[in-house]
């Protein structure tokens, strides 16, 4: 019996990753990507973007509590919370669960990303009605470069790999608004893709950060099933002259709601590197 399967290949890394589907349920190209969700068999609902995936129903879990837990228990009071990116809204509920946020902006640029996730994936985009949250589909680097000084408490750039839409999104004139735009002590964390695969761009981030004005600087690891080589990162930057590693442990520990991968255990481990990565990242 024949099987349908989407499989996305990862040439740097000479890699592949695959689900067997039942069915393409949707795709449309917009002014900025071609977005496809299919049925999987053993993964839910894929969501995929010019060819690459970027969530499923099964493990998006481990993105979305990653991208946002660590950086929101690293500020001392995370109030003022800015999304860029972050289409698919799992960022947005994540962040919403933290009590003391009192304002969460999410600024995605194609608007029909958000409203895919709404129809295919509304456990996502449970806290959208949350009157914390506010939806802008605009430019996140026209917004950040907006944005006043010292307005936000943390910068969470969840996006898609550095081409396209995106691509402003990993250099030293994007982080300089980030940096701007943060009060002391903000936190900014970005996805910053595989440690396996780009640890070139991880430096590069990293090089750019610091260019504008970020001290402490800490890339966690963590695993993605459904990206190339299975192994993701976020890395975090800190403004003023607090340590990253620096959390507020009780506080992630006590956490009033739910996880299913990030406790303040995980978190510690994931500020200490292995070794090729210390090592490779020894700038601070």
């Amino acid at each position: 019996m024949s099987e349908t399967w989407f499989t996305e290949h990862h040439a740097p890394s000479g890699s592949s990753i695959g689900f067997r589907l039942r069915a393409k349920l949707h795709e449309e190209t917009t002014p900025y990507q071609t977005i496809a969700i299919y049925d999987s068999t053993d993964w839910g609902k894929l969501m995929v973007i010019d060819g690459c995936m970027m969530v499923t129903t099964r493990d998006n879990f481990l993105y979305h509590e990653m991208i946002v837990h660590p950086a929101l228990y690293t500020h001392a009071a995370p109030k003022r919370v800015v999304i860029i990116g972050g289409g698919d809204c799992g960022t947005l509920r994540e962040v919403l669960r933290h009590a003391e946020v009192e304002h969460a902006v999410q600024v995605e640029i194609d608007e029909r990303v958000t409203r895919l996730a709404e129809q295919h994936f509304p456990e996502l985009c449970e806290a959208n009605g949350d009157p914390r949250a506010e939806l802008r589909f605009a430019d996140g680097i026209q917004y950040m470069a907006e944005c006043a000084p010292g307005s936000v408490d943390v910068v969470i750039v969840d996006s898609t790999d550095p081409v396209g839409p995106a691509e402003g999104l990993f250099n030293a004139a994007f982080y300089r608004s980030c940096q701007r735009a943060l009060g002391e002590g903000g936190v900014l964390v970005q996805q910053s893709e595989s440690p396996l695969a780009h640890l070139a761009l991880i430096q590069s981030m990293r090089a750019a950060m610091r260019q504008a004005g970020f001290g402490a600087m800490a890339t966690l690891p963590f695993p993605q099933p459904c990206y190339p080589t299975g192994w993701w990162s976020c890395t975090l930057a800190r403004k003023g002259a607090a340590a990253i590693g620096a959390f507020r442990e009780a506080d992630a520990e006590a956490r009033p709601f739910a996880t299913r991968y990030y406790n303040a255990g995980v978190h510690r481990a994931a500020l200490s590197a292995p070794e090729f990565l210390r090592a490779a990242l020894r700038d601070g």
